[in-house]
């Protein structure tokens, strides 16, 4: 399985984040990129800053014959599609998307595997967990339940409509 976790708080020339999210999973199949699942869309408060825009986030399944590093190219060429600027971390941006596990594999090039934070972000493993369920970390073998339930009451709320 491969999971991508997909962000956005600024609007693109598509529209609204949510838009935006949408129009880069069509980007993606265009490039070859199936999209097998996808989660709902999602709410959670920016950081560091929380002043800055709210996140909309979703995780999807793919299926691809690119390797993980030309996979992490094309989601570059995605990200820069929909009006990403790449400057200060944690910045708001228009597109944001990461590799979050690709057929469990560990590995610490480019890109690291699984992404680094991933047992961490509640905007990545609630998503995860609507469509991968039984998903466990590849590095520390956790649940997708197991690593929300550290993270105590999440913040982060399903986006209706």
């Amino acid at each position: 399985m491969i999971l991508i976790a997909l962000g956005a708080n600024l609007p693109s020339a598509s529209g609204t984040p949510v838009e935006t999210l949408r129009a880069a999973l069509a980007s993606l199949g265009a490039r070859g990129i199936t999209v097998e699942r996808q989660s709902g869309f999602y709410q959670s408060e920016a950081w560091p800053n929380p002043s800055d825009p709210p996140f909309v986030n979703a995780v999807a399944s793919v299926r691809t014959s690119l390797t993980p590093d030309a996979l992490l190219r094309v989601l570059h060429e995605v990200e820069a599609e929909f009006g990403r600027e790449r400057g200060l971390r944690n910045a708001p941006r228009t597109l944001d998307l990461d590799i979050v596990d690709y057929e469990g594999r560990i590995e610490h090039g480019d890109p690291e595997l699984p992404h680094p934070r991933t047992g961490t972000r509640a905007f990545v493993l609630v998503p995860l967990r609507e469509i991968a369920p039984e998903w466990r970390h590849p590095a520390s073998g956790r649940t997708v339940a197991e690593l929300i339930a550290d993270l105590g009451p999440a913040k982060i709320t399903p986006l209706t409509g």
